[in-house]
């Protein structure tokens, strides 16, 4: 269980509770006050990031790999579409655990990210093999 759904809320109460007794009704809309401007400032985030991402193609991403060395486990999936700079592309059933997004980049290399409860878990980096390079060094030999 989030123990975020619970205590955000009982700690805003305690706050408006506590401002209420020591300093009456001025302190309760001071305590409302930062409550509503604390609300706003992470609804405007959201929107900055979903408006960015909005200008580019769901599940593109500059360089697959610079993700994949960006991202760490309990991140969220806000945080990770601020980071790309792009909705990705569910890969999974819509409304069911684990969600799956997928961001891939012009070289075909992609990441697969799955998230539990909007929490980054774990990722996986895929990148195309490219025979020609594979073969050039094979075939190459040190120099004497």
């Amino acid at each position: 269980m989030q123990f975020q759904k619970i205590l955000v809320p009982l700690a805003s109460v305690a706050l408006v509770a506590a401002a209420y007794h020591y300093y009456s009704w001025p302190g309760v809309a001071v305590a409302l006050g930062g409550l509503i401007m604390w609300l706003l400032l992470h609804f405007t985030r959201m929107m900055t990031v979903l408006k960015r991402a909005s200008d580019r193609p769901i599940g593109y991403v500059g360089s697959a790999v610079m993700l994949n060395a960006k991202l760490r486990p309990g991140v969220t999936l806000l945080h990770v579409v601020a980071m790309t700079k792009a909705l990705g592309a569910l890969q999974s059933p819509p409304g069911t655990q684990p969600e799956l997004y997928r961001w891939t980049d012009g070289t075909e290399s992609h990441v697969t990210c799955e998230f539990w409860d909007g929490k980054l878990k774990k990722w996986e980096l895929v990148r195309p093999a490219q025979s020609g390079e594979s073969q050039t060094e094979s075939t190459v030999s040190p120099a004497p």
